[in-house]
């Protein structure tokens, strides 16, 4: 094999390597965002929890308020409230992995079209390098052809 051809082969062993790296950035993104839609799911389902359990009760109060129901209701409430802030942190956790798994796959798509924008160039040099050796030879044996009939012309 010469030397442009096993450059060019390089090249591509460096492209699918960065194909599949990019991938794998592919499937990490999918996989953060589905991680983050259930991270909101949840956080949805606990506000709702805690919107259905004020409401219902709110009724129960005006109707029999005594203290420890009160306390109950308080205590519970505070640790529905903590659940959903802790809930509401974890989205944000989640929604910075997707950031971070974007901006990974953007940065692998771009280092894909590289190699294969380098390839194209290499691949376009070896063929307009092809083109002049031709038409090199072309031109050369036009001028030889040219020189023996010069010589045939002299000779008769």
């Amino acid at each position: 094999m010469d030397q442009p051809a096993a450059a060019i082969q390089s090249l591509q062993v460096v492209l699918d390597h960065a194909e599949k790296e990019r991938d794998a950035a592919q499937n990490a993104l999918r996989v953060a965002e589905e991680a983050a839609q259930r991270a909101r799911a949840q956080a949805d389902q606990l506000g709702q929890y805690r919107g259905e359990y004020h409401q219902r009760w709110t009724g129960q109060f005006s109707q029999s308020g005594t203290g420890p129901l009160v306390q109950s209701y308080h205590g519970f409430g505070q640790r529905l409230d903590q659940a959903i802030t802790q809930q509401q942190r974890q989205c944000g956790h989640s929604d910075q992995r997707v950031l971070q798994a974007r901006q990974l796959l953007q940065a692998r798509e771009t280092r894909v079209a590289a190699i294969r924008k380098l390839i194209e160039r290499r691949l376009a040099g070896l063929q307009q390098q092809a083109h002049r050796r031709d038409q090199k030879q072309t031109d050369e044996a036009a001028q030889r052809a040219a020189w023996a009939a010069r010589a045939a012309a002299e000779h008769s």
